[in-house]
């Protein structure tokens, strides 16, 4: 007899980059800093009217009754996270986030199902500082959580035929928030004018921005077009992460850097904390003959 299903969000969070944690800072450290994120984010989950699941590696497996909870929650997570003082050395330790709603086996305290493995692959695609899920579970949100998510592409997921559509959570800027007992909560605010500012030059053209910038080939969405071809359509972005520039690719081609004199770095859905002054590149090398390139400095 087939087993009974049930309705629910799950939710994949866990540290981001924690190989390099335990490179950096040592094993004892770094188990210290990463055992203490885990039971934040427990906490958060069950403030949420969510369980968790069981903890994987370095993160954890949440339910949640409906897809709503699952998103504050991984909003809160985030925010949290990003207020936490930097490690030693500057290092700001992130998470990443992926989650889906769907149908799901219950058996004892565990859950399985295609929505199990949806979720995990969604926690996969995510980038450090990114909550991820997909149009379905999109579509069981709230309004006003509708209005916080943006589709980034449809991307092929292991064990999926096609491609499912994968949407990014905005939590910066989340509308719907539910206050956590016992926690005095700060609404995210805009950076004010005497905070921190990147001025960026392209083609001639001088900007200063002090959020989120969008770039890419097309010119809706984006506040510098890049007409490389290699470029991707939504390129990449640079966003105001904890008094912090962090640089991100979203794009097939990747994104090339040089930070002051310093060996140029590729990112591939990776990203990188920027400081100082260099050049960005878009699809290939900053140092190839024609590249469009962009350059930059933080105030």
């Amino acid at each position: 007899m087939e087993q009974q299903k049930t309705n629910m969000a799950v939710l994949f969070a866990d540290v981001s980059d924690s190989t390099k944690l335990y490179e950096s800072f040592g094993d004892t450290a770094a188990f210290r800093s990463v055992r203490d994120v885990i039971g934040l984010l427990k906490g958060i989950a069950e403030a949420y009217q969510g369980r968790v699941v069981k903890n994987i590696g370095d993160g954890l497996m949440c339910a949640f009754a409906a897809a709503d909870g699952a998103a504050n929650a991984a909003c809160e997570m985030h925010r949290q996270i990003a207020q936490r003082p930097p490690m030693k050395g500057g290092n700001q330790l992130t998470i990443r986030v992926g989650f889906h709603y769907g149908p799901v086996i219950e058996e004892g305290d565990d859950v399985y199902g295609d929505s199990v493995n949806i979720a995990a692959r969604m926690a996969g695609l995510a980038l450090s500082g990114q909550a991820i899920t997909d149009s379905d579970t999109v579509m069981k949100l709230s309004a006003a959580l509708r209005e916080s998510t943006r589709q980034i592409n449809a991307l092929p997921v292991k064990g999926k035929a096609e491609e499912i559509e994968v949407h990014e959570l905005m939590w910066q800027g989340s509308l719907d928030r539910t206050l956590i007992p016992g926690r005095v909560t700060v609404e995210p605010v805009s950076a004010p004018s005497a905070g921190p500012s990147i001025k960026l030059t392209h083609l001639g053209r001088e900007i200063t921005f002090r959020d989120t910038v969008y770039f890419g080939r097309e010119s809706a969405g984006n506040h510098i077009v890049i007409t490389d071809p290699m470029t991707s359509r939504r390129h990449s972005k640079i966003e105001l992460r904890a008094g912090k520039f962090v640089l991100i690719d979203q794009s097939s081609n990747g994104t090339f850097v040089m930070l002051g004199g310093n060996e140029e770095m590729r990112l591939k859905r990776e990203e990188l904390i920027l400081y100082g002054s260099g050049v960005i590149s878009f699809g290939h090398s900053t140092q190839e003959s024609g590249a469009e390139t962009v350059q930059f400095t933080c105030n």
